[in-house]
C-alpha cells in the first residue's frame, strides 16, 4: 500500500509540475499577447487542421452542411451569416438575429462535412455558448475593449508577429471576445480574436490558406 501511495503521488506531482509548465511557459513567452491556452499550431495534433484524402466539398456543400447543425441545434433565433473556405477545413460564423450578436463559430471538415465547435477563443473566452467560457471569460456584462480598442490590438499583434499584414476594418463582436480577419495585400490572410476584457489576442492557426468565402447576411 505504501508503494502504491508512493507511485500515485509521484504521477499526482508529475500532473502538477507539466500543468504549471505549460502556463508557465505561455505567460512567460507570449505575456499580454499570447496564443491562449494551446500554443501554434496544436490543435493540428487533434486532427482538427490536417487535409483529408478524397474530393474536398464544396462550398455550397459546406453551407448546408451548418445549415442542417443548426436545424438540429434546435434555436431558431440562430441564422448563418459567413462561411469561409480554408486549405485546411471550412469556417462558420453564426449570429442570433434578435440581437445582430455573432453567438458561435463553427468547422466543418473538408472531406467528411463533419460540423463542430471551433476551439480557442470559442470555446475558452465565449462567455454563452462557449464549453469554458465562464471560467476564462466573464459570467455575462458587457465587455470593457471596444471594437476600437479590439482592432488596435489586433494590429499591434500583427506588427510584432505576421509583419506584412492588418487586420479588417470590422471586429465581428462574439459574447466575450472579437473575431478579426487578417488580411494581406487587400485579400484575406487569416484570422484573429481579441478577448473582450483582458485584450489579449488568440491567432486562429488551424484554418491553413484561405481559399474563398460566402456571405449569407440580407
Amino acid at each position: 500500500m505504501k508503494t502504491v501511495a508512493i507511485v500515485l503521488g509521484i504521477i499526482a506531482l508529475a500532473v502538477v509540475l507539466v500543468t504549471a509548465g505549460i502556463w508557465l511557459g505561455v505567460t512567460w513567452t507570449q505575456g499580454r499577447w499570447g496564443y491562449g491556452m494551446m500554443g501554434p499550431g496544436m490543435m493540428g495534433g487533434w486532427g482538427w487542421g490536417y487535409p483529408g484524402i478524397g474530393t474536398p466539398l464544396t462550398l455550397d456543400q459546406a453551407v448546408e452542411r451548418v445549415q442542417q447543425y443548426l436545424t438540429a441545434y434546435g434555436n431558431p433565433d440562430l441564422v448563418l451569416t459567413e462561411v469561409m473556405e480554408f486549405s485546411n477545413n471550412f469556417y462558420a460564423e453564426v449570429e442570433e438575429e434578435s440581437t445582430g450578436v455573432h453567438a458561435f463559430e463553427l468547422l466543418i471538415n473538408r472531406y467528411t462535412g463533419a460540423v463542430y465547435p471551433e476551439p480557442g477563443p470559442n470555446m475558452m473566452w465565449n462567455t454563452k455558448y462557449g464549453h469554458m467560457g465562464r471560467w476564462w471569460g466573464r459570467p455575462g456584462g458587457p465587455m470593457t475593449v471596444t471594437p476600437e480598442q479590439a482592432r488596435s490590438y489586433a494590429r499591434q499583434w500583427l506588427d510584432a508577429n505576421l509583419p506584412g499584414t492588418t487586420s479588417a476594418d470590422e471586429a465581428d463582436a462574439f459574447y466575450g471576445y472579437y473575431t478579426i480577419h487578417v488580411l494581406r495585400d487587400g485579400q484575406v490572410y487569416g484570422m484573429l480574436s481579441v478577448n473582450g476584457y483582458t485584450g489579449q489576442v488568440w491567432y486562429h492557426t488551424w484554418h491553413g490558406d484561405f481559399v474563398g468565402m460566402r456571405e449569407l447576411e440580407e
